[in-house]
């Protein structure tokens, strides 16, 4: 098999056409560069150059030759650097799970935080749901997460990036969209959208254990597992509801805000997530910057 550097030589000559000036470039001499294409045409069993009258021409088969040679020598080079990469703890790839409250919430502030920080740092975002998350960390499908709370597992570490209230939200023209602090007690009876029990579990239990410790009984008319379907639900008229304070980023003209009097045990946590004893550097390096930037 031919080496790299019998490739090297050969492209310089072909490049240059000229065995003089290559072996110049190539910071050798002409005897032991002749030799080198000598014996990688011997290797790929095809006549690569031409030599007649002191000029150097492509065959045919040289002319192919030479533009997988220059792919090679690319992707080696490639190779290389991407391995150089790897041992540094500032540069490389990082995967990142998000769950799509994440994504009008923290992730543009976490993806500015790295960019800020880690400018050799590629972030690949992927959307998905904190159990999902938690799988795909194990597998070492990512390598961090944004997730909503979750039971302990032996196999991950967490951290508070983000502790926002729950607000009432209703369209404009709604008894309730208007005033000061609302009180839960308002909710009584009142049409209700809500989180959706098993897809949305965190956030579903939150406000339902909340609501049923003032014993107060809204009028559940469709759960949904996404804030922002629940905000197109409130915009169509179908009910009020409670979401994160950070929902009031998506600007929904129709959609009146309202914080409640009593916030206490209505605050929806966003953590950030990582494999425990995690080798990945890149991870490891990334994780630092934004407990720093959110602490």
């Amino acid at each position: 098999m031919f080496q790299l550097s019998q490739l090297r030589c050969f492209v310089a000559v072909a490049t240059e056409l000229h065995f003089g000036r290559a072996a110049t470039l190539l910071h050798m001499t002409q005897p032991p560069l002749t030799r080198q294409i000598q014996l990688l045409e011997h290797e790929v069993g095809v006549r690569l150059l031409e030599r007649a009258g002191g000029t150097v021409r492509l065959t045919p088969a040289g002319a192919t030759f030479l533009r997988e040679a220059e792919d090679i020598l690319r992707r080696s080079q490639a190779a290389m650097q991407a391995a150089r990469r790897a041992m540094r703890s500032d540069a490389g790839t990082v995967t990142l799970g998000f769950i799509a409250a994440a994504s009008f919430a923290v992730l543009p502030q976490v993806l500015a935080a790295i960019r800020d920080a880690l400018p050799d740092v590629q972030v690949v975002p992927r959307e998905m749901q904190t159990v999902d998350q938690l799988d795909a960390l194990a597998a070492g499908r990512i390598d961090l997460g944004l997730v909503r709370p979750f039971a302990p597992r032996s196999f991950a570490d967490s951290a508070t990036l983000l502790r926002e209230p729950l607000v009432l939200v209703a369209p404009r023209g709604h008894a309730l969209a208007e005033g000061g602090p609302l009180p839960l007690a308002a909710l009584e009876g009142q049409a209700f959208i809500e989180y959706c029990p098993s897809e949305t579990r965190y956030i579903y239990e939150l406000i339902a254990g909340r609501l049923r410790a003032e014993g107060v009984a809204p009028d559940t008319v469709q759960t949904l597992s996404h804030t922002h379907s629940i905000l197109a639900l409130v915009d169509a008229g179908w009910g009020v509801a409670l979401v994160p304070h950070s929902a009031m980023r998506l600007g929904l003209a129709n959609l009146a805000f309202r914080p409640l009097r009593d916030p206490a045990g209505l605050h929806a946590e966003l953590h950030l997530v990582w494999r425990r004893e995690s080798r990945h550097a890149v991870a490891n390096t990334v994780r630092s910057v934004l407990q720093q930037a959110f602490a």
